[in-house]
């Protein structure tokens, strides 16, 4: 199981595709969340996009692997039905999540599961590029910038750090961690 993690802007969905790309393996995991869909994004590709409310109660029904209510009233988690839909595959998957996330599945999987976080090269940088996104306010930009230097901490107890400075560098670097790890499982 490969666990990816970043800040909001970090290039990790970007890195995640090039890896899913190139080892047919694997399969991404569909995370489940709360907040409202964005221009482009397809439900049950990108997310399953479900109420607050159904959120909950999948919690309360224990149909999550992991959960975090990440932004207040917003939660994002892996459902236990998506785990299973890849595993029957015969696939090995891949999740994007954050970084608590990461280390909760990281704490249920133990030493079948790598860890990867996405490191942007300085809180600067990462703001230029979620301004470029052109999709946050000044209150949500300053929410994930106030977020990303919290998830910054957590870097360090994630098996693998990769500074996103270059994306070319920073894509194949995942994909020789990974190819490391495949080849070790």
């Amino acid at each position: 199981m490969l666990i990816f993690s970043a800040p909001s802007g970090g290039g990790k969905t970007t890195i995640v595709k090039a890896v899913l790309k190139h080892f047919p393996q694997l399969a991404f995991s569909v995370s489940t969340t709360s907040r409202s869909q964005r221009p482009g994004e397809i439900n049950a590709k990108d997310y399953y996009f479900i109420s607050s409310e159904e959120f909950r109660r999948k919690i309360e029904s224990d149909e999550f692997i992991e959960w975090q209510e990440v932004y207040p009233g917003i939660f994002y988690g892996t459902q236990k039905s998506e785990l299973d839909r890849i595993l029957t595959q015969g696939k090995n998957p891949v999740f994007d999540v954050d970084v608590k996330g990461a280390l909760n599945l990281k704490n249920i999987f133990q030493s079948e599961a790598l860890t990867i976080f996405i490191q942007p090269p300085s809180l600067q940088i990462l703001e230029q590029r979620l301004r470029l996104r052109g999709t946050e306010t000044e209150e949500s930009l300053s929410q994930r910038l106030n977020k990303a230097a919290f998830e910054l901490t957590f870097a360090p107890s994630f098996d693998v750090i990769i500074i996103n400075d270059d994306l070319e560098r920073a894509i194949n670097e995942a994909i020789h961690v990974v190819d490391d790890f495949l080849l070790s499982h």
